[in-house]
């Protein structure tokens, strides 16, 4: 049998997320958090149109999700990301107790990866999963941009 709602799926939603940010000249990540294979928040980076630097795209989508659910924890839902998480990401992953963080491309300057011991909660299954490449793609593209604008 075929499941039209796996990680791809998702992450693909992530993907447009991303791409609202880039149009807003936003670093382009997406993120939306699911519970029972339905997406009950999405968001994307508003750092800039916020002037908040803590306006990352998890920050929104957990504060999303936990008003949707009326619940503090995350408890039962899955976040997909198209960037790693920072460590402040990770911290507020943490505290919100998430089951499950799927993230595409991996940041290896800032991602929470770097960090031993693991910044996200020990019962969180973290995963670098699909979408890597088109991920990449969408982040490389906004910094050319940043760069040919600065010259």
């Amino acid at each position: 049998m075929l499941e039209i709602y796996n990680d791809e799926f998702f992450m693909k939603q992530a993907l447009i997320e991303a791409q609202k940010a880039f149009d807003k000249n936003e670093v382009p990540v997406g993120a939306v958090v699911v519970s029972n294979n339905r997406i009950i928040a999405r968001s994307h980076n508003l750092t800039e149109q916020l002037t908040d630097v803590t306006a990352h795209a998890e920050v929104q989508a957990i504060t999303a999700a936990s008003q949707f659910l009326g619940a503090k924890y995350l408890k039962g839902c899955t976040i997909y990301i198209t960037l790693e998480p920072c460590s402040m990401c990770a911290g507020a992953l943490f505290w919100s107790q998430i089951d499950k963080v799927v993230f595409s491309a991996r940041d290896e300057k800032r991602g929470a990866g770097r960090c031993q011991p693991s910044l996200y909660h020990p019962a969180t299954l973290v995963v670098n999963g699909p979408m890597k490449e088109e991920s990449k793609k969408i982040i490389q593209a906004f910094f050319a941009k940043k760069r040919r604008s600065v010259i």
